[in-house]
């Protein structure tokens, strides 16, 4: 029996393996958050700047397995703004708390936004609802920050953790939808 693969089992079994590893990240920016995080300003701030860098990171990852940056317009933009919000956080420590939630809350919007776009054209990938929903519910969030950042209350690194742990969901729902779709697909080709 020979198994063919074609060029979408391929995006899809990449965007899975790149989903868990997005996911499986973002759980442990989560955790260190809530832990040393909350009981070290220094380590708060790596945390802080190290979340929009990793983004950054991952979409040029991304965009390079997929085709390249220039096919992947909204990934381009997406890294190159996570890189200027990484430096604009750790610029933005140097003012305060409200400065960097203000600063992830314009970031949140225009992330978001962003990965609602690449979320819709992929969308023949599979799974991408969870990236779109995420999309949008991201650009939510920022609104929210922003909002929050011009209050009274001392935001901290766990008032930006639950967006993270959202993220690190609809990365878990994506990669598992993909996973078991391609199990689905793998049965339906060794039957046939």
């Amino acid at each position: 029996m020979t198994i063919i693969q074609r060029p979408g089992h391929d995006t899809s079994r990449w965007l899975s393996s790149y989903y868990f590893l997005r996911a499986g990240i973002s759980v442990g920016w989560v955790a260190a958050a809530f832990t040393i995080g909350k009981a070290m300003p220094p380590a708060a701030a790596a945390l802080l700047v190290a979340y929009p860098a990793w983004d950054a990171v991952a979409n040029v990852i991304d965009a390079r397995r997929s085709g390249g940056l220039g096919a992947n317009p909204s990934q381009a933009l997406n890294a190159a703004a996570s890189t200027v919000v990484a430096v604009a956080v750790a610029l933005a420590l140097g003012w305060g708390m409200h400065a960097v939630l203000a600063v992830f809350g314009i970031w949140a919007i225009l992330s978001g936004l962003l990965q609602l776009a690449t979320g819709v054209r992929r969308w023949q990938a599979g799974a991408q609802w969870a990236m779109a929903l995420s999309g949008a519910q991201s650009a939510l969030a920022g609104t929210h920050f922003i909002l929050k950042a011009n209050g009274a209350l001392m935001p901290a690194i766990t008032d930006i953790a639950p967006y993270a742990a959202f993220g690190a969901f609809y990365f878990l729902v994506s990669a598992v939808w993909l996973t078991v779709a391609q199990a689905r697909k793998g049965t339906t080709e060794r039957i046939a």
